[in-house]
């Protein structure tokens, strides 16, 4: 038999945090999965996740997600209790906890999450070692990209 062509989209993205390349230095790059009850995952499908001030919060050898905002839809089940702003336990290997409690400790990073999106029917989260940018360093970026459209404008005006 033939495979059926679907009329949803292809993109796997559910958020991004684009204000974190402005923010931050982004060093590694990391996936973890999320430990989610149901009536998130339902909220989730439905578009309803801002991860805009979004961190990772390291703590008894465990990895939480703090400050993404999954809101409840408003057919929620009644008996259960919808925490929009809950801990949410990220899963991860040992090794990776290592590393990530090492870097943050002894290096100063942060740990930013940057994406959110599906990978099989799993949601996974993109989050990086981070370092605080610092305004002279946003304004140099700034100026760089500046200048990187003007190289191009006047690259397709030459030719």
């Amino acid at each position: 038999m033939a495979k059926k062509n679907s009329s949803k989209s292809t993109s796997n993205t559910i958020a991004l945090n684009k204000k974190a390349r402005h923010e931050y230095f982004l060093h590694d790059k990391f996936e973890a999965g999320v430990e989610l009850q149901g009536w998130e995952v339902k909220s989730i499908r439905a578009g309803k996740v801002n991860i805009t001030e979004t961190y990772i919060h390291l703590k008894n050898g465990e990895a939480f997600l703090l400050g993404s905002q999954i809101q409840p839809l408003i057919s929620a089940s009644t008996h259960v209790i919808c925490d929009p702003l809950r801990y949410r336990k990220l899963l991860l290997s040992r090794r990776e906890l290592d590393r990530l409690f090492g870097a943050t400790e002894r290096d100063g990073y942060s740990l930013i999450a940057t994406a959110m999106y599906w990978k099989k029917c799993w949601v996974k989260l993109e989050f990086h070692l981070a370092k605080g940018k610092k305004l002279h360093d946003k304004r140099e970026d700034g100026k760089d990209k500046d200048w990187s459209r003007e190289k191009e404008r006047l690259m397709k005006h030459k030719a």
